[in-house]
């Protein structure tokens, strides 16, 4: 694995910026989602349709809109400061077993850190089940893994139980839990600082297990299952600024065929830096966001190559998606320009047309928007 230390050959990247007016179509779901901050893109109801759950921290009830007409419904109830949740189904009844983070703050001595487990009661579209399974301070990513067929929940708080601003100086466990056991398994407790970013999935197509990608002060570590083990590694030190400003904020991977895929990152953290790290270089191609914090990467437009999508949530309010143009150049285009504070987006399809489309959601803006892919980006392919 090729790693990318604090020196590192550090290109400008040429970026050309366009207007995606004609690529992506918005629709506004709903508003007033106060302390907009995730959207996941999940059959909810086991309809076949790809619905839309929407976390609000600003708001004590968690909703969810029902595909294709976005009817709004409530998934629970007095679930103070959300954070984050993930949903997979591990009953097989085609309805999502879903796990979410509330009562959370970024102080780790007022941080509770619930993790509570949300079952359907029957009727999907009637408020589910609660049951709290954890408390561990500050949980504050979950994400759904494979462990060699095995479906597990990723927990990954923000910070130490002890750490204290501006420096956060603490160990950050990363943490499983099993369905059906639902108890904390202890991953490993080695990276520090702020740990705001993580990815799940498959780091080559070929692998057995998930990978989980890390984004911390210290850079990003991937986490490997071998043999029953877990293995670390760092895949770069990220942005070389002094601690605090230091390392990472988000991280995702490109394409994942035979061999170590590139990836992206925004830096640091709540940062203002697209990077591309690939084939040792670390590659700079944006640094426009104001409080950057939504980054993921998937093939847009069915070239087989992966685009980048970033969004933030501070002046300007934009949500952009890049293109690779050349080598070491990028094409930037416009998705929304204003309209959203971007807190979080998902990718899929949303209107089951073939094409990926975008969601996300407004943190300032307090909205839920989704972008449909009407496929006239550039190197668009036929689906």
């Amino acid at each position: 694995m090729q790693t990318f230390p604090a020196l590192f050959c550090l290109f400008a990247a040429a970026t050309t910026i366009t207007q995606a007016a004609e690529s992506f179509k918005p629709h506004t779901i709903a508003t007033g989602l106060r302390g907009g901050y995730q959207v996941v893109a999940t059959d909810v109801n086991g309809d076949g349709r790809t619905d839309l759950i929407a976390l609000a921290s600003g708001m004590p009830d968690l909703v969810w809109f029902e595909a294709p007409n976005w009817e709004q419904r409530t998934l629970a109830r007095n679930l103070p400061r959300m954070i984050n949740l993930a949903a997979a189904d591990v009953d097989g009844d085609r309805i999502p077993e879903i796990l979410i983070a509330y009562e959370f703050a970024n102080e780790a001595a007022k941080s509770v850190g619930i993790v509570a487990l949300l079952t359907h009661a029957g009727d999907p579209r009637k408020p589910w089940k609660v049951r709290e399974i954890d408390r561990l301070t500050t949980s504050h990513r979950l994400r759904v893994a494979s462990l060699n067929g095995e479906t597990v929940f990723i927990n990954a708080p923000l910070t130490g139980a002890n750490a204290k601003a501006p420096d956060y100086r603490d160990h950050v466990p990363l943490v499983l839990y099993r369905p059906g056991v639902w108890k904390r398994e202890l991953i490993g407790a080695a990276d520090e600082g702020v740990v705001h970013g993580l990815w799940v999935g498959k780091w080559k197509k070929s692998d057995a297990s998930d990978s989980i990608l890390t984004a911390s002060f210290q850079g990003i570590f991937r986490y490997s299952w071998v043999k029953g083990r877990w293995k670390r590694v760092r895949l770069t030190s990220g942005d070389p600024a002094p601690w605090p400003k230091s390392g990472s904020s988000e991280v995702s991977p490109g394409e994942r065929s035979g061999k170590d895929p590139w990836f992206a990152s925004l830096e640091p953290w709540h940062g203002n830096q697209v990077v591309i790290y690939d084939r040792g270089k670390r590659n700079v191609i944006d640094t426009q966001l104001v409080d950057g914090h939504v980054l993921l990467t998937a093939d847009m437009n069915g070239d087989g190559k992966s685009e980048v999508l970033a969004g933030y949530r501070g002046n300007g309010r934009s949500v952009y998606l890049y293109y690779r143009s050349g080598k070491n150049k990028w094409t930037r285009d416009i998705i929304d320009n204003g309209g959203i504070a971007a807190a979080g987006c998902a990718i899929a399809d949303l209107n089951s047309d073939g094409r990926p489309d975008i969601a996300c959601i407004g943190s300032a803006t307090a909205n839920l928007k989704w972008y449909e892919n009407l496929g006239r980006h550039p190197n668009a392919r036929g689906r």
